[in-house]
């Protein structure tokens, strides 16, 4: 989801911070990632978004964009998931709400989706075995409607 700019402006100041605390610095190159990835509407890879700066001619090389997706899901602005592909594929966590994901094992296509009777679902299963749910991430593989014949 692309973000507004008070969110950039937000996640800047978030990240700034979070760097601090780790004795690094809100580098240019950083800054480009973060627009970039903030600005992206969906689950995105190191692959792809480095492509996207080769696509511009940016000299931002495949490591700093690895590192920087790495730092990025550490303070809490982006979330990693592995969808049965090579890839890890980061998406926007900062301000968004909780949603779920539906993985066409075809062709890999992504739909997200809220359901409070889920989420409600599951509390209740948690209540009943005295567990205190911190995160969870659900994540239901199967075919889309695009390769789906039945």
């Amino acid at each position: 989801m692309k973000s507004t700019d008070n969110q950039i402006q937000r996640a800047f100041t978030l990240f700034e911070s979070y760097l601090k605390k780790q004795s690094l610095k809100l580098t240019k190159q950083r800054q480009e990632i973060l627009t970039q990835f903030l600005n992206s509407k969906k689950h995105i890879s190191a692959e792809d978004l480095h492509l996207s700066f080769k696509k511009t001619n940016s000299k931002i090389g495949f490591s700093t964009v690895y590192r920087t997706l790495k730092l990025l899901n550490d303070c809490g602005l982006a979330r990693e998931h592995q969808f049965g592909d090579r890839y890890t594929r980061y998406e926007n966590s900062f301000e968004t709400n909780h949603h779920d994901h539906l993985i066409c094992t075809e062709c890999g296509k992504i739909i997200e989706f809220e359901s409070i009777e889920i989420e409600n679902l599951q509390e209740k299963i948690a209540e009943e075995n005295n567990f205190k749910i911190i995160d969870h991430k659900l994540e239901l593989y199967g075919i889309c409607n695009d390769h789906n014949s039945i």
